[in-house]
């Protein structure tokens, strides 16, 4: 749990907001450990869309798959934050990424994160993004 100065009071919508941009640190410093230890025991992500990447993925799995993006990703896939907000469990990310893939191309996306929370964790995350950059890029769909 995140723990602060005992006199200034923080919201749990704060805490939240902290929570998602520790996991987008986590996936900027290829920190796995970090990553899984974000998620609740029965967390999952969602990636939309109809490319290969799409689909539901448990926390073992989403672990698996950012290993997978370190690895056509030797430089990094640096998140930034463009936009937050949070309300209850739930916190919207506006984000953009850049990168180097292994094929000599420059990636760069925009992203939308919704994320849920329980008590400090990260139940899911839902990702938005260009599908169309994402199938070129990283599933090899031509263009």
């Amino acid at each position: 749990m995140i723990e602060h100065d005992k006199k200034v009071p923080i919201s749990d919508s704060e805490i939240n907001k902290e929570v998602a941009v520790r996991l987008l640190d986590a996936m900027n410093q290829g920190d796995t450990q970090a990553i899984y230890d974000s998620f609740a025991e029965e967390g999952y992500s969602i990636t939309m869309g109809n490319i290969p990447l799409s689909g539901v993925y448990p926390k073992a799995k989403i672990v698996e798959l950012a290993g997978k993006m370190l690895d056509v990703f030797p430089h990094g896939l640096v998140f930034s934050i463009t936009g937050m907000i949070a309300e209850g469990n739930k916190v919207a990310v506006e984000a953009v990424s850049e990168g180097l893939h292994i094929s000599g191309t420059k990636y760069s996306n925009e992203y939308h994160f919704l994320f849920t929370l329980k008590e400090g964790k990260i139940l899911s995350v839902k990702e938005y993004m260009d599908t169309d950059i994402a199938n070129r890029v990283l599933c090899g769909g031509g263009g």
